[in-house]
């Protein structure tokens, strides 16, 4: 996935927060999506922050203490570097991708999940390496759950 590299002017969302917009569809770039989570950097301070939807198109905001930190203020010029965070469908496995696609609402859930669901379910089908019955169960499991809108694993 492509990193993207940009210089904006900060301005203020309604609650007196940093906003900045990203000019660019974030969907066109990495794939369709509901949110995307993304990590990068604002005037060179990392972040991992959740692209939405507003009335501007895509963007993010930033706390107070995260102005502070990047040294991002309302009026000011930012450089932004953000890439698409954690595993995204592109990187699956060919079995697992190939049954996200046969149900659409399981792979659209997935996309929306931070990092660390989905590279929790997929721990779990790829500790199946040695048995692949098991993992084609597993992988069945878990676009079910998907399906379903359940972000983690139930315990056993």
């Amino acid at each position: 996935m492509s990193v993207k590299r940009f210089s904006i002017r900060v301005t203020a969302d309604p609650r007196g927060r940093a906003l900045i917009t990203v000019p660019f569809d974030p969907d066109e770039a990495w794939g369709a999506k509901a949110v995307h989570h993304v990590r990068g950097t604002v005037n060179g301070c990392r972040v991992r922050v959740t692209l939405a939807r507003g009335e501007n198109g895509w963007g993010f905001t930033l706390n107070p203490s995260r102005m502070l930190a990047t040294g991002a203020s309302v009026g000011s010029d930012a450089v932004v570097v953000l890439a698409p965070e954690g595993p995204q469908r592109g990187d699956l496995a060919e079995d697992i991708a190939a049954a996200m696609a046969a149900n659409p609402e399981a792979g659209a859930f997935f996309d929306t999940l931070a990092q660390f669901y989905r590279r929790a379910y997929l721990r779990y089908i790829e500790a199946t390496t040695r048995r692949p019955d098991v993992r084609a169960e597993r992988i069945a499991e878990v676009v079910g759950l998907l399906a379903d809108g359940i972000k983690e694993r139930p315990r056993s």
